[in-house]
């Protein structure tokens, strides 16, 4: 695996230069990709940690990981880049990103699909993973950002 540390989550997909609030890449919020590079590093945490609890809330309703050193040693190997410091739930997400189209037996990997999704393709699950990821991200942002961006654009008094 690759020595570098990840600086940020970016994935290299940014749909924010066309206007998207959240990023369909890496789902963080506009301003937090603009500002990325100003943040501190208290400031970087919190992004890491909503998008880490919003992962692991989409992951655990789809597999079950029984061998997370399994797991790690596997993305070690085959040099799949991870925050080892995140869940491990984020980890097999990274795995099935960069893997969907060649892995054959999940359990090999430390893994077990859950039962309502033992038919699927990996492929079609992977795009099924980051499409609720992405639509939890972009509720987050119109519950808790938005309306505070409308505090701030006209404010009370």
């Amino acid at each position: 695996m690759s020595n570098q540390s990840i600086k940020t989550p970016c994935v290299g997909l940014c749909s924010t230069v066309y206007g998207d609030l959240v990023c369909r890449g890496c789902k963080r919020f506009h301003h937090e990709v603009i500002h990325w590079n100003g943040y501190d590093d208290e400031a970087k945490r919190a992004v890491w940690l909503r998008l880490e609890q919003l992962l692991v809330q989409v992951m655990e309703a789809k597999l079950e990981i029984f061998d997370k050193d399994k797991l790690r040693q596997q993305l070690e190997q085959r040099k799949i880049r991870f925050v080892p410091q995140q869940s491990e739930y984020c980890w097999a997400y990274q795995l099935i990103a960069r893997g969907a189209r060649v892995i054959n037996q999940l359990e090999a990997y430390g893994m077990v699909l859950l039962p309502e999704f033992r038919d699927w393709e990996l492929p079609a699950l992977r795009d099924a993973i980051d499409r609720e990821f992405f639509l939890l991200s972009e509720a987050h942002y119109e519950r808790y950002i938005a309306p505070g961006f409308l505090q701030d654009a006209f404010p009370a008094g």
